[in-house]
């Protein structure tokens, strides 16, 4: 796992820890050091603490002109033991509503398994946006029925063309107007 870094190929477009508005703001990373570890596995050390001991995250784009936000996370989302979903709700998705961002693209290819404990911060979250959506790209198919077997996919939209989307080829722009399009045609 310590090789799977966070995708770095829109650098070029955006930074978290240089966006004044990111929960990651003037974050430091080590080059060489090894600091974060889901169980025994070290992890990339680009990846960013949110306060839980086996999920990791990557703010990759926010575009708070269009109010989206692309992230990519890799570990055990485990709602039951560390309330996963909590940590990420008020650490780093309520600056974000904070800042007006209502839609959320969460790349999940990297999510090892899911286990839930109640609902409530999912809907909490789906309820503060307003207009938004949550859209998971990538999750394993394991792992999108663990969603599903808790009830979470009321909340984040799974399936079909989000299963496998070549995302790493599109530029940010360009995954956000892919996954607009695909939720509009599921509204109709």
């Amino acid at each position: 796992m310590h090789e799977i870094e966070p995708f770095y190929r829109w650098r070029d477009d955006y930074i978290s820890s240089e966006d004044e508005r990111s929960p990651f703001f003037n974050q430091e990373y080590s080059e060489f050091e090894y600091d974060k570890k889901v169980y025994n596995f070290l992890l990339h050390p680009q990846w960013d603490h949110f306060g839980s001991d086996t999920l990791y995250i990557k703010i990759l784009y926010a575009d708070y002109e269009n109010n989206y936000a692309i992230i990519e996370m890799i570990g055990e989302w485990n709602d039951t033991i560390d309330n996963d979903i909590m940590l990420l709700k008020r650490e780093v998705i309520d600056l974000m509503l904070a800042d007006d961002i209502k839609k959320f693209i969460l790349i999940g290819e990297n999510i090892l398994n899911f286990h839930s404990s109640d609902d409530s911060y999912y809907e909490e979250w789906f309820q503060d946006m307003d207009d938004g959506w949550i859209v998971g790209v990538n999750f394993r198919p394991h792992v999108i029925e663990e969603f599903k077997h808790a009830d979470i996919d009321y909340f984040i939209n799974f399936g079909g063309n989000f299963d496998d989307l070549n995302w790493r080829v599109l530029k940010p722009a360009q995954l956000y107007h892919t996954i607009e399009a695909n939720i509009a045609n599921r509204l109709t």
